[in-house]
């Protein structure tokens, strides 16, 4: 066992221990590969039996972090005292209702976990059938995966991860007692769909390397052992999970990588029967389904249409030869998603990375949009149970409007407010100011800027500013609402949102425009944002902290790389920082699946070449960099608690100067951090006390 190399004070330096190997002619030395478990499989599942040096490590670099972040443990408890605050602590979401009931998700007083009831449609007295309080008691981490009462409404199949692993085990428990029945099934991804007589349910279970490959069909009163395989992916790079469709008649089986996609129907009618392909995958197409009587609607990029399109299909021969335009292709107008009900088409819609809800009658052809007035917002639907209705459901925020929840009639146009956010310690919106700026990248692309600040803010380039970036898998950051970022944001703050290449904020083209040898695109996009900012005197260079999480860690960690001069400090949550060694390890849960978006280095040289050019951990030069934060999970599976451990372990033996660089590992958390609402503050707040330490704030920030 080596012992670490930590006196009182000092940074802890991992050992090296060289490992090397060549690909590609081109030979790769990785001193700290020592530092991913060789029994990772097991250690998800039991962090317990983490090899002793490793753990010794860990826990040197949380006390070291804890050494020189302790000062600001007042201002940590201010911060989250402040977030928890705004938080309104019995919170419930609008009823849906779905025949003789309305479902509903709640918290109460004080609670970390959410409970899950139901009343009568029309109201009356809510009867809560999980209390995730209750069952979370006696467990160091408990987060639910899902829960979904059969369509008779006697049962509910509910699921939970225990250990931050994200494998959930499925139970049922009776409307009628309370009472969890004998099934448990293990190790699924979460979710479940029910037969339409209720005796039955179909989950994916997840492998022994955490893939999604397979639907199994479990019978209630059976064991997990008699359940039957329904479906199984051969592709070690796909990914499969399963829906109800639009009209409940149906279980989706959705399988895909992130760029070809392939789609297979259950009839829930007939449990029995073999899933039914749509249409055969194809290598770049993508497609989904919603089903309407004996017609499918399918949301598709097939034949080149960039931002998708809307084509419709017969539903007994919904192969491609007979697919129909129903919207066509527009480009610059990506559909994002669409919602499927007995009289109206629903698409959520975003151009010049705004969003819109646009309704059409099925009967008339009619069209109408929901639109809104703000220079920034985030729209959603919000899907209910009902099929057979015309009540749209979506919620509304803006950067400085917290969130409102409305229902609206597709048939008479008319919205009712259900929800708004209340904010219990107080906000008034004409306090602060929303706007958007264009940041010119090196290749002249327009970069949208999502900006938050104070409305008696002093435009003089003083400020400090927080830049949020993610920037990959074609997901756009909208600029909703959050009241976390006030405590930021009161303090002298400005927040801004960077809306990067490989996202879609302006469609579908500026994710591709970020991803794989244009990958670049994304870092520069961010450096371009910084500097756009400054110029416009909403801060200045040092004043400036980047954050970002998982794939925008990854953002982070090249842009203390390349463009590091322009910040005081990096926050890095769960960062996915060693591109090139994890896209290598084919074993690893989510690497084949990752392929298609960073490029396959075992297989293609230039792909390989290209991630060595950008991955953080193997860019890393002897210069001076920004104080960095990196936090990790132990049992998250999705980005390794190694990742951001060899990140840092290699920052801190090559930099020239700068930093200090910080490893924070949550001992016992997976991707998502704490599982309570309440618990998951005290990582924001210490993330938050780092960016106002990071600029020199923290000491004048403690009340």
């Amino acid at each position: 066992m080596t012992k670490q190399n930590k006196t009182k004070g000092s940074a802890p330096v991992a050992p090296r221990r060289p490992h090397s190997f060549t690909t590609h002619g081109i030979t790769i030395v990785d001193d700290y590969a020592w530092l991913k478990d060789a029994d990772w499989q097991e250690v998800l599942r039991d962090p317990a039996i983490l090899s002793a040096d490793i753990r010794r490590y860990l826990e040197a670099e949380n006390d070291y972090t804890e050494s020189l972040l302790g000062h600001t443990a007042g201002l940590q408890k201010t911060l989250v005292a402040e977030m928890r605050g705004r938080i309104k602590e019995d919170d419930s979401s609008v009823p849906s209702p779905d025949g003789p009931y309305a479902y509903l998700r709640k918290y109460r007083e004080g609670g970390q976990h959410e409970l899950f009831g139901r009343s009568l449609r029309d109201g009356g007295e809510v009867k809560i059938i999980l209390d995730g309080d209750e069952l979370a008691a006696d467990q160091e981490y408990f987060r639910f995966g899902g829960a979904r009462h059969s369509p008779d409404h006697r049962l509910e199949a509910w699921s939970a991860d225990i250990k931050g692993s994200e494998y959930f085990s499925v139970r049922v428990r009776d409307w009628t007692d309370g009472a969890d029945r004998s099934d448990l099934v293990e190790e699924t991804e979460g979710s479940v769909v029910w037969s339409a007589d209720s005796s039955a349910f179909f989950y994916v279970k997840l492998d022994d390397n955490h893939r999604p490959l397979q639907v199994w069909r479990h019978r209630l009163g059976k064991l997990q052992a008699e359940d039957v395989l329904i479906y199984e992916e051969h592709d070690s790079g796909w990914f499969t999970h399963i829906h109800e469709s639009t009209s409940g008649r149906f279980c989706v089986i959705a399988g895909g990588d992130h760029e070809t996609s392939e789609q297979r129907l259950i009839d829930l009618a007939d449990p029995d029967a073999p899933p039914r392909l749509v249409a055969k995958r194809q290598d770049g197409v993508q497609y989904s389904i919603a089903d309407r009587g004996d017609e499918l609607f399918i949301l598709t990029n097939a034949n080149g249409a960039i931002d998708f399109k809307i084509v419709t299909a017969p539903l007994s021969a919904p192969e491609p030869a007979n697919w129909r335009d129903l919207i066509p292709h527009r480009e610059g107008i990506y559909i994002i998603d669409i919602d499927l009900y007995s009289g109206h088409l629903v698409r959520l819609e975003r151009a010049n990375a705004l969003p819109a809800i646009i309704i059409r009658d099925l009967k008339t052809g009619d069209e109408h949009a929901i639109a809104f007035d703000e220079t920034a917002y985030s729209l959603d639907t919000i899907g209910g149970y009902e099929f057979d209705t015309t009540n749209l459901r979506f919620s509304y925020s803006s950067m400085t409007t917290p969130s409102e929840v409305y229902d609206y009639d597709m048939a008479s146009r008319t919205r009712q407010l259900r929800k708004r956010q209340e904010i219990p310690s107080g906000h008034d919106p004409a306090h602060y100011v929303t706007t958007r700026i264009m940041a010119t990248a090196q290749d002249g692309a327009e970069v949208p800027v999502s900006i938050l600040h104070r409305r008696d803010l002093k435009r003089d380039g003083s400020a400090p500013l927080l830049l949020y970036g993610y920037g990959s898998y074609g997901l756009a950051m909208p600029a909703s609402f959050s009241a976390n970022r006030l405590s930021l944001v009161d303090r002298g703050f400005v927040y801004a949102i960077a809306h990067v290449r490989g996202g879609t904020d302006k469609g579908w083209g500026w994710y591709l425009d970020g991803k794989r040898d244009k990958k670049t695109n994304t870092f520069d996009d961010f450096a371009a944002s910084a500097r756009a900012l400054i110029e416009a005197k909403y801060t200045t260079a040092k004043r400036i902290v980047g954050h970002g999480g998982s794939a925008g860690g990854m953002l982070m960690g090249a842009v203390a790389n390349r463009a590091g001069d322009l910040f005081a400090g990096i926050v890095a949550e769960v960062p996915f920082v060693d591109v090139l060694n994890t896209m290598l390890d084919h074993s690893l849960p989510l690497t084949p699946p990752e392929w298609p978006e960073w490029g396959n280095p075992t297989e293609s040289e230039a792909d390989f070449r290209t991630i060595l050019s950008y991955s953080p951990y193997d860019n890393i030069a002897a210069k001076d960099y920004p104080a960095i934060l990196a936090m990790g999970g132990l049992t998250d599976p999705r980005v390794t608690y190694w990742e951001p451990a060899k990140w840092i372990a290699r920052l801190r033996a090559t930099m020239s100067g700068g930093g200090p660089v910080l490893l924070r590992t949550n001992m016992g958390a997976g991707h998502g951090g704490a599982s309570g609402r309440f618990d998951r503050l005290d990582e924001v707040a210490i993330a938050y006390a780092f960016a106002l330490w990071a600029v020199g704030l923290a000491d004048q920030s403690q009340a």
